[in-house]
């Protein structure tokens, strides 16, 4: 069950530290339990059309020479994270890192080498919290825009995403404390590339068909994914997912729709299960004539999409005969190539008449 709000989280952070010195009291090896996050772990539930930890758990325990550093570099986040709580300030997970870095005593020895070290606890900690690192006042880089008659209130600033020029609205790391007070949207487009949103803006797409345009910048990040989460469950839109016809732009999709084995444990805060792929397809190139401006898909791009016919969450027919059909012809397409029949061919005719006509794959 997820857990937030600020006095919730830390009262679950204190909960675990006093765990933890109870056991040394006791004279116990002190040690804290973690879900398991690996493959093994996650599985895909065909109802809800989503990604999911399973139940395996695992002990990390201080006196073990295995573990006593993770043990350490976890208590240490943990001890960080409530400091930020009980301060009511945010940290970047890069300031986390240099935060929480030094050497131990007169030891050639550092609490964390690098933010490889760093950024696993951190997931770590949400999961075993149930909470999300945005709650725990961590946030990561920002990446995505989105554009569209929305206005949100963020902390103490009223942002209306009509007005914002041909950038868009920068979609924060942490979108959690976000207050929706107005959108005006029959749908959210949502885009892989930022070029492309750059296109639809600047042709106001989005004024034009009365939607929510979002720019991924290739994979979504955690605030992106999150936007359109709230967009979908709380504003009630439909989500549309316009991709390059690849493997690559698929999965992006599907992480979208129903999350990835990263973020297994957090699927119901980041996928958005009804979401519908718009396209780019292997039929389009064939139905609005691109065929001379595909891309030969080479033996990774291949690899990458027999690996996606073996997903459980490709299993639909209508996905299965797409990614057959790139293999046989042995071919991708990029969004851009629709600019070939003419810059506004994207805006004016293969959006629309997709929308329209519900061309979508599940």
């Amino acid at each position: 069950m997820r857990i937030s709000g600020k006095e919730k989280i830390s009262k679950e952070l204190t909960k675990m530290g006093n765990g933890v010195t109870k056991q040394i009291y006791n004279e116990e090896n002190p040690n804290i339990e973690i879900p398991v996050r690996s493959l093994s772990n996650v599985e895909f539930d065909s109802e809800t059309k989503t990604i999911s930890l399973g139940e395996q758990i695992s002990k990390r325990y201080l006196f073990n020479v295995a573990h006593a550093k993770k043990f350490m570099q976890t208590m240490m986040v943990a001890s960080f994270c409530k400091e930020l709580l009980d301060h009511e300030v945010h940290a970047s997970i890069r300031e986390a890192y240099y935060s929480l870095k030094r050497t131990i005593g007169d030891s050639n020895e550092n609490t964390f080498d690098e933010q490889k070290e760093s950024d696993p606890v951190i997931v770590d900690l949400e999961v075993m919290l149930g909470t999300l690192r945005e709650q725990l006042h961590l946030n990561a880089d920002r990446s995505g825009v989105a554009a569209g008659e929305v206005v949100i209130k963020d902390r103490d600033d009223t942002i209306d995403m009509s007005k914002l020029g041909s950038g868009g609205w920068s979609i924060p790391s942490n979108v959690e404390d976000i207050d929706f007070k107005k959108v005006d949207a029959k749908f959210v487009l949502v885009a892989e590339k930022n070029a492309t949103f750059d296109r639809l803006n600047e042709d106001k797409f989005w004024k034009k068909h009365d939607c929510v345009l979002i720019g991924a910048h290739g994979q979504a990040a955690r605030g992106t994914k999150r936007l359109i989460h709230r967009l979908h469950y709380e504003a009630n839109l439909p989500v549309y997912v316009f991709t390059d016809a690849d493997a690559y732009g698929y999965y992006i999709y599907s992480v979208i729709k129903s999350g990835s084995i990263n973020l297994a444990h957090a699927s119901d805060d980041f996928a958005t299960p009804k979401a519908k792929f718009l396209g780019l397809t292997m039929n389009d190139i064939e139905k609005y004539g691109l065929q001379k401006y595909t891309i030969r898909a080479n033996e990774s791009d291949l690899k990458r999409t027999n690996e996606l016919k073996k997903y459980p969450w490709f299993k639909a027919k209508e996905w299965q005969e797409e990614l057959d059909l790139m293999i046989k012809r042995k071919i991708k397409a990029e969004q851009e190539a629709l600019a070939a029949r003419h810059l506004k061919f994207v805006s004016d005719t293969y959006l629309p008449e997709k929308i329209k006509n519900k061309e979508f794959l599940p």
